[in-house]
């Protein structure tokens, strides 16, 4: 992709940060125009990140990458987290050869059909926000001009995020963004298993990971069963 190809990425990207009455117009219009523009990319998210339990997906391409992000969430391990963690992009142009570094990632995630993962860290600075995770069916790495238009596409979309939280702190009221997955929910079955158990909220929260990596499922999943009364929360004691 030459300059003058890149020039309507960017402005796409720049004029969905300020879309009207739609506060999350700019998270999915990055993911979507990802998709559109780079030949190499299948998929796309961008999430908003604020440490091991507290997710957001704030825009994601279609349904397919939607799971896969909640997929990572679950297992708390994979190229958006370590991204994240160590404030550099994870370059993964072949999931299977990873499944020693993720083994509850890498595996599930080749199951449903994603075979290489690039993840940049949404940072400005020291501040650092969340992920824009690109995702490929196929094997192979991305393109020079590709990898350095993601890392743009990253620093735009991180720039939007601050802004928008930036000019919610400003109107008086706290910045909350509606996101295209929300593990809320997980929250709040945290927090009810963590009263009940009379244990500290990362040990209620390691619980429902537990529970749902043993059985094979969304940790979203288990949070609403917990939630509905589905789970007996002494079934998450040990």
């Amino acid at each position: 992709m030459n300059g003058r190809q890149r020039q309507p990425l960017w402005r796409a990207i720049a004029a969905g940060a300020e879309v009207a009455g739609r506060r999350d117009g700019w998270a999915q219009t990055v993911c979507l125009t990802c998709v559109e523009t780079f030949d190499q990319v299948d998929a796309a998210t961008l999430a908003l990140r604020g440490g091991p339990h507290a997710e957001e997906v704030l825009g994601a391409s279609d349904s397919w990458v939607a799971d896969l992000a909640e997929l990572q969430y679950t297992v708390g391990e994979g190229p958006g987290v370590e991204a994240f963690t160590l404030g550099s992009p994870i370059l993964v142009p072949d999931l299977s050869v990873a499944q020693v570094r993720w083994p509850g990632f890498a595996q599930s995630a080749l199951a449903k059909g994603a075979v290489a993962m690039f993840a940049f860290p949404l940072q400005l600075g020291a501040i650092r926000l969340g992920t824009l995770e690109l995702f490929r069916r196929s094997t192979g790495g991305l393109p020079a001009d590709e990898l350095r238009d993601a890392t743009l596409a990253a620093d735009l979309g991180a720039a939007a995020l601050l802004r928008h939280a930036r000019k919610a702190e400003g109107e008086g009221h706290e910045f909350s963004p509606d996101p295209v997955r929300s593990f809320q929910d997980v929250n709040v079955a945290t927090g009810m298993l963590a009263a009940q158990l009379h244990i500290g909220l990362d040990d209620a929260f390691i619980r429902l990971r537990a529970h749902a990596y043993g059985r094979n499922r969304s940790i979203l999943h288990v949070a609403r069963d917990v939630l509905e009364r589905r789970i007996v929360l002494d079934e998450l004691a040990e």
